[in-house]
């Protein structure tokens, strides 16, 4: 049975070649095939004036062919395709995502306005394709922290929330730092100050003890993360238990990783769209480092 391979989502934008060299890494690491895949939503061949011209070939696409330029001559690569494709991006990238085992795109391309921080396209992929998908943004980009980052010194940073935990999201983390021989940094947050109700005539809640939610945070995280620990023992694994805010902890960790890695929301009975949580699309907006954004694990039968 043949590899799945790593598809890197090209068009042409210094954002997208980035995103291409992360990828030709990646999938040499996992000893994967890479795709490179080019999406033309504009058709302009076979206008009526000019007769059924029919799209060009991949071999005669100007985006296929600057990539093609730009790994001409290197050793050491991945066994590589190239697909173009034609169609609106948004809805043909997350398609690609059914036969791929990782999608990489930049973090904007050529379509976006230059304000936003994330162009749709990269959203709709990291919301959409059934594999994981890995976001790289522009280099430079200030995760407002003045601090040590949470992350330094560690490749790997994954947030963890003990309420709701995913598999899939701790082992996509665990398998990263093991073929980049990195650490692993657990990132599980937990609300504080805890914000409290009361009805007219009702008594106030006992205090709750900051240092025993924090244990309570710490301990479900660990046992979260033995089965992973025990599978991957050549990885190194911390966890940072932090008050507070999540996504601001993430970002924060985000300037001294190779990379973020976070769930997307499970699908619920009264919500069956897939859906992208808050934290992980804060994270998405300002890290510093890519971002991998990891789909659920099947539930059970």
């Amino acid at each position: 049975m043949s590899t799945q391979p790593v598809v890197a989502a090209v068009d042409g934008s210094d954002d997208s070649l980035r995103a291409l060299e992360w990828a030709l890494d990646d999938a040499r690491r996992r000893q994967a095939p890479l795709r490179v895949a080019r999406v033309r939503q504009y058709a302009l061949w076979g206008r009526p004036d000019e007769g059924p011209a029919g799209p060009p070939a991949p071999e005669d696409d100007p985006v296929i062919g600057l990539v093609r330029d730009r790994l001409e001559g290197r050793t050491g690569l991945p066994a590589v395709d190239f697909a173009a494709l034609d169609g609106a991006p948004g809805a043909v990238l997350p398609e690609l995502g059914s036969t791929a085992q990782l999608m990489v795109l930049g973090s904007r391309g050529r379509g976006g306005f230059a304000s936003l921080l994330l162009g749709s396209n990269s959203f709709a992929a990291a919301r959409d394709a059934e594999c994981p998908v890995v976001v790289v943004p522009r280099p430079g980009r200030d995760a407002g922290t003045h601090t040590e980052p949470a992350g330094a010194g560690f490749g790997v940073v994954v947030g963890v929330n003990v309420d709701s935990p995913d598999e899939a999201t701790l082992a996509f983390a665990f398998r990263e730092a093991a073929l980049r021989g990195a650490a692993v940094r657990v990132v599980a947050a937990y609300p504080w100050p805890l914000q409290t109700w009361m009805l007219p005539g009702e008594m106030p809640a006992p205090q709750i003890d900051q240092g025993a939610v924090e244990h309570e945070t710490r301990v479900l995280a660990d046992g979260f993360l033995a089965p992973h620990r025990e599978r991957h023992p050549e990885v190194t694994a911390e966890v940072r238990v932090l008050p507070g805010d999540a996504a601001g902890h993430l970002v924060e960790a985000s300037e001294g990783a190779d990379l973020v890695v976070l769930g997307r929301h499970r699908r619920r009975l009264l919500a069956p769209a897939r859906m992208m949580g808050s934290v992980t699309q804060a994270v998405l907006l300002h890290a510093a480092s890519p971002v991998a954004v990891v789909p659920p694990a099947p539930p059970e039968e």
